[in-house]
């Protein structure tokens, strides 16, 4: 849940990361605990859990002891090798983490320090978060915002943060919620449930899309109005079709995103951020030479600085703790390998929050 800050607890954090970087200093930390993600010669793919060293981590200029990570769509991908996500090898996987600072050389952190990571290839190139550790280039940390602590910031995670980023694009592009309903594709993941919460709390009408049309009444809780199945979006678009919402939010990619354009009014707009469905774009130019729909690109991973900080300066202030807390589940790190294969498998709802336990 989402905390207000306390001095005592401040200096705890500080008296802990002392402890851990003096220990990194002294390299008494020998070894800690980490997946790691392995290819043999035959390209065959193998995920266990292991002891590392702080000398196998990659270069950086600040070392994290990670207190939370989360499981994302992508770190499914990594670990179940279902997608082409890693790219050396072999890697500890782990897209996002929160946690403490125990080691900084560079000038925007010192010791006890609380941030986020999001993306960055960490988890794909670099060693990512799926371990005790962490050593992290500085550039791609974010303060913990005030009110926020690592659990909820996990809580959130690229998932949460792809949809505020998305929730910032439709706002720069006018949509105020007197133009009309928001549709969200893929309402049940990370992204969809944060982007309904959001959506909710700034007052507008949300459809949600799901396979899941049971969780309707979940769904609901956290701020949609409408329920569609998503078969409704799924087959083959037409170049235009009724116009039945102002904008929307789409994680799904192929058939799902063209049905959602050619159903998109007169100047809304769609932002793209995921491709569940696949890769492809089946659509024809008529949404956007006809009705004047805007496609619009959401980057999580390389985004800059100044806009993630915005974008989790809007999550501390417009997403509601309550609604966090019920879309949130949280496991051990011993259960991540199988929470992974899990999200692939659509038997998750809303979010994963792990917990490390040092």
């Amino acid at each position: 849940m989402l905390i207000v800050e306390d001095p005592q607890r401040t200096r705890r954090l500080h008296r802990i990361a002392t402890r851990f970087g003096q220990k990194f200093r002294e390299m008494t930390v020998e070894t800690f605990r980490a997946i790691v993600v392995s290819r043999g010669e035959d390209k065959k793919q193998s995920v266990a859990v292991t002891e590392l060293s702080p000398g196998d981590l990659m270069e950086g200029d600040v070392t994290v002891a990670v207190e939370a990570t989360t499981v994302n769509y992508k770190d499914g991908l990594a670990i179940t090798g279902k997608g082409p996500v890693v790219r050396r090898w072999p890697i500890v996987p782990g897209i996002d983490c929160a946690g403490t600072v125990v080691r900084s050389e560079n000038a925007r952190f010192k010791p006890g320090d609380q941030v986020i990571l999001n993306g960055f290839g960490v988890g794909e190139t670099h060693t990512g978060a799926y371990a005790e550790y962490a050593r992290l280039n500085g550039d791609w940390l974010v303060k913990m915002p005030d009110g926020i602590d690592g659990r909820t910031a996990m809580g959130i995670g690229t998932a949460g943060y792809t949809a505020m980023l998305s929730v910032m694009a439709l706002e720069r592009h006018g949509l105020t919620p007197d133009r009309g309903p928001i549709v969200v594709t893929g309402a049940n993941g990370g992204v969809g449930t944060v982007a309904i919460a959001l959506l909710g709390k700034l007052g507008y009408e949300v459809i949600a899309s799901t396979g899941r049309t049971e969780e309707a009444d979940f769904l609901k809780s956290l701020g949609a109005s409408e329920i569609i199945h998503r078969d409704e979006l799924s087959g083959p678009a037409k170049p235009l079709a009724k116009e039945r919402w102002a904008g929307g939010i789409d994680a799904v990619g192929s058939h799902t995103l063209a049905n959602v354009l050619s159903m998109t009014s007169y100047g809304g707009a769609i932002t793209a951020c995921g491709l569940a469905q696949g890769m492809d774009l089946p659509t024809s130019v008529a949404p956007f030479i006809l009705r004047g729909v805007s496609l619009l690109g959401i980057d999580s991973v390389m985004a800059p600085l100044a806009l993630r900080q915005e974008a989790w300066a809007r999550l501390a202030r417009d997403l509601d703790p309550a609604k966090l807390e019920a879309l949130t589940t949280e496991i051990g790190f011993q259960k991540v390998i199988e929470a992974a294969s899990d999200i692939i498998d659509g038997k998750i709802r809303g979010r994963v929050v792990v917990k490390m336990d040092h």
